[in-house]
């Protein structure tokens, strides 16, 4: 199984991604549930799934006969059938989303409308697999102040690098009104909006560290393009940029997110 377009810069283990991102994304998801108002008896969707933090909700909310999934990463896709038996999950795109027509109660994409190459039939490809008064939901992190891990990386690269491609200023829906507005577009009603936040703990610098040098997502594939001396640079910005830790430390991450439904 290859993975398709989209996939971008998250062909990798699971594993690492658990270590970088992972730790956000579990807690985000149980927020991110109980704001889209979720129950049991409903059938799910999880949109651009990764290896499974989201899936794993809905499956202990609604069990996995009632969980589909999917991810452009093949890694991911497998990783998340390996976390998660019961669950079908298959490989695919957000705008040609590999399940059938009103096929479920609510799709949530978590995450994930950042990277999609077209938001607008991505949302189109959402309303057609929900059913009439279905529901949808997206969160984004906020990255131009509220997701600190990233903004404290993005600082300390921009202080070597003006030209750093700071995720704040090149990716969408980080901002407020974003995902409303794309839901609006799509001809969604009742939509919602407003700000999840979570946090996560390390042990110290080195955990935190690490994680860049996995290369996942933008910033890790920023991290891992710079010549030796210079990803040593951000290093030592990134370490002055969060306070110099000399053991743990959390850092919160606050999420943009909205919620429709399809008109009946």
């Amino acid at each position: 199984m290859e993975s398709v377009e989209g996939a971008r810069s998250f062909i990798t283990s699971g594993g690492a991604y658990d270590l970088f991102m992972g730790r956000y994304s579990r807690p985000l998801a149980v927020t991110f549930v109980e704001a889209a108002g979720v129950s049991p008896g409903a059938r799910a969707l999880d949109v651009g799934c990764g290896p499974g933090a989201l899936t794993g909700v809905l499956v202990g909310l609604l069990g996995a006969d009632a969980v589909c999934a999917f991810d452009p990463s093949a890694p991911f896709v497998a990783e998340c059938e390996a976390r998660h038996p019961g669950v079908d999950v298959r490989l695919g795109r957000a705008e040609a989303i590999p399940f059938d027509d009103a096929s479920f109660d609510c799709a949530l994409a978590q995450l994930v409308l950042h990277f999609v190459t077209d938001p607008q039939q991505a949302a189109i490809e959402l309303k057609r697999v929900v059913r009439p008064g279905g529901l949808v939901a997206a969160c984004v992190w906020d990255f131009g102040e509220g997701m600190e891990m990233l903004r404290h990386f993005w600082d300390a690269a921009l202080t070597v690098d003006p030209g750093a491609p700071d995720e704040a200023t090149t990716l969408r829906f980080g901002r407020e009104g974003e995902i409303a507005e794309l839901f609006s577009t799509a001809g969604f009603v009742d939509i919602s909006e407003a700000t999840l936040t979570v946090e996560s703990h390390y042990q110290g610098f080195e955990e935190l560290w690490s994680g860049f040098l996995a290369g996942i997502g933008p910033a890790g594939t920023f991290c891992l393009s710079l010549p030796a001396d210079r990803c040593a640079r951000v290093r030592e910005e990134l370490f002055r940029s969060i306070g110099s830790p000399s053991g743990p430390f959390a850092l919160a991450a606050t999420a943009r997110y909205a919620h429709g439904r399809r008109s009946t």
